[in-house]
């Protein structure tokens, strides 16, 4: 099936190029054949141009022998004697010219002008810029196009005389120019060579027209035909192509297709992707009819002569554009040769720099100076500049890099972000300097500001931390570089967090006794270190009671809620089986023998 119907295309192409090859039969001048008359050509224009000098002095010499003819006799006489020497010397280097033309017309062959295979007559001069062998090719090109239009009649071509040329014209268009120059390589007046051109185009149009018009329109409607039933059947049978491999996908799409993940995310199940290809086979399908139908338009307009100028702009529409396209490809291999060695040294250079990283973070490469997790965000810091850079380097090689246009999309974009991000880049600032700074690292029990907790994450932008409430809050990094930090585990380990809480005692217990039992309670705490030893401070003596400071020392200062707890129960058992009342604070009561205020 599929070949019956490419050869039936081919033949439809095939037919379509003879049928254009027989209307436009054309005769191109090859190049070089006809430099000798061009050469000569350029000899006779300075001819011309000689001649034309001499015509003017010649009407100016005239103007002053008739302004001069009542007052000046003698100038009078002079001038007509220089105006008969000019005359002689024009006449003689016409006839030099005359004969030079006709000892070039022996062997100087003029470039013919063909239609129809027959040559009409032959173009041997210059008319003004363009050359014969151009002349010659416009009146041929003219000729094919007036008898391929259906609305020709030989009673519209018309000669008009003018002073330097007659014109053959059809409707209010020239169809070409006899000058003098022409005539003179005929040995004939221009107005009688025109007329004779005249006679010849309407005799070949007529013998064209006659010979071939029933005929070539007959095979043109029956080849349209022809090409009406093969796109038919294209159609027809695509859409039936297309339909069925729809269906067959339809049915074996849970055989073939396992579907679509990224880890453990789906991101297209076995259904989605069967309806996506069915969907995309049917956009195909749309697409292929269409730029069979599109194509066909021009093919058929290409064998009627009248809308060959359709076609020709119909298929210009497809062809300019991927021909820019390709010639584009091609002069871009250089530049993407260069791209490519850009980006490939840019992708070694941050494999080499991630391969640092996870060498410094093993701390099997040590800098002194350098800590550990400082290698993640420089490594990340390093990788960003690297592919700024390599993108500065690869943008002026980019397609269209210089036009207005993309280097006005550019400047807006940076406009954007820059006026849009000024917030998001302190933060990112601050990130950086607070990486460096080290005022914490993950898990380290932190407060910021009014906010005491554990950091989870630390980001170029935020620094998330969880409170023993389990409250997950989020801080910018801006925030934390603009106020302080109290970090409780960066020197717990080595030297020990010290964790302090005050009581206040009246003044008729005495002082070693409050410490006594302030000490006992510390002991008594879990995770409280034995060394180094508590200590009590006693740090005011108000006008009711004195303040007594319990300092301890821990390891784990995540847990310092939970110590504090302890301790302060200990401390409540302590004084109590110690019989000390805690007065505090400003505890009040008359001493009137009640159990409530006098211990037993």
């Amino acid at each position: 099936m599929k070949r019956r119907l490419l050869l039936s295309f081919l033949i439809m192409i095939s037919l379509a190029l003879v049928l254009k090859a027989q209307d436009s039969t054309s005769h191109a001048a090859e190049p070089g054949k006809y430099q000798e008359l061009e050469k000569t050509s350029i000899i006779l224009d300075r001819a011309d141009s000689l001649i034309l000098a001499d015509s003017l002095e010649k009407e100016r010499l005239t103007r002053q022998i008739e302004e001069l003819r009542s007052t000046d006799k003698r100038r009078v006489t002079e001038l007509r004697a220089r105006l008969d020497s000019m005359k002689m010397a024009s006449e003689q280097r016409e006839a030099r010219i005359r004969k030079q033309v006709d000892s070039l017309r022996v062997h100087v062959t003029g470039v013919p002008v063909v239609f129809n295979g027959d040559t009409l007559f032959r173009i041997y001069s210059k008319l003004g810029p363009y050359k014969p062998s151009e002349r010659a090719a416009s009146i041929q090109a003219k000729i094919n196009r007036l008898a391929d239009t259906y609305s020709y009649s030989a009673d519209s071509l018309h000669v008009e005389h003018g002073e330097e040329s007659s014109d053959l014209f059809y409707g209010g268009i020239i169809l070409l120019s006899v000058t003098d120059r022409d005539a003179l390589w005929l040995e004939k007046r221009r107005q009688d060579v025109a007329l004779d051109y005249k006679d010849l185009i309407v005799e070949s149009i007529k013998k064209y027209h006659d010979e071939n018009n029933l005929m070539k329109n007959f095979f043109r409607i029956l080849l349209t035909m022809l090409i009406v039933l093969i796109l038919y059947y294209l159609v027809r049978k695509m859409n039936k192509w297309f339909t069925r491999f729809v269906l067959y996908i339809s049915r074996k799409s849970f055989h073939y297709l396992k579907g679509l993940k990224i880890k453990e995310y789906e991101v297209l199940t076995v259904e989605r992707q069967s309806l996506a290809l069915q969907w995309l086979m049917n956009v195909v399908k749309w697409i292929v009819i269409l730029l069979i139908l599109y194509l066909s338009v021009p093919l058929i307009f290409s064998i009627f002569p009248a809308t060959e100028d359709v076609a020709r702009t119909m298929i210009g529409y497809v062809t300019r554009p991927l021909v820019r396209i390709f010639w584009a490809a091609i002069g871009f291999i250089p530049e993407l040769v260069t791209i490519a060695i850009i980006i490939a040294i840019t992708h070694y250079f941050v494999r080499l720099l991630r391969f640092l990283r996870q060498e410094i973070e093993a701390e099997a490469l040590k800098i002194p100076g350098f800590y550990p997790d400082w290698a993640r965000p420089t490594f990340g810091l390093l990788r960003i500049i690297s592919y700024t850079f390599a993108f500065i380097v690869i943008f002026p090689y980019l397609p269209g890099s210089d036009s207005a246009v993309f280097q006005g999309v550019s400047v807006f974009l940076g406009l954007l972000i820059s006026l849009g991000s000024s917030s998001a880049v302190s933060n990112i600032i601050a990130g950086l300097v607070i990486t460096y700074m080290r005022p914490f690292k993950i898990g380290d029990r932190v407060k910021i500001g009014e906010v005491t907790g554990d950091v989870i994450e630390k980001t170029m932008l935020v620094t998330r931390v969880r409170t023993i409430k389990n409250e997950d809050i989020t801080i910018p990094n801006s925030a934390i570089l603009n106020g302080f930090t109290i970090n409780y585990t960066s020197l717990s380990i080595e030297r020990g967090l010290i964790l302090n809480t005050t009581v206040t005692i009246g003044y008729d217990v005495h002082w070693p006794k409050v410490q006594a039992c302030l000490l006992k309670a510390a002991e008594a705490t879990d995770h409280i270190l034995k060394e180094p030893k508590p200590f009590v401070l006693q740090t005011a003596l108000d006008d009711f009671y004195v303040h007594y400071e319990l300092n301890a020392y821990t390891n784990d200062a995540g847990l310092s809620a939970r110590i504090y707890s302890d301790l302060h129960a200990n401390i409540l058992d302590a004084f109590h089986n110690a019989d000390i009342e805690i007065m505090s604070p400003h505890y009040r009561a008359n001493r009137d023998g009640g159990q409530s205020t006098i211990p037993k």
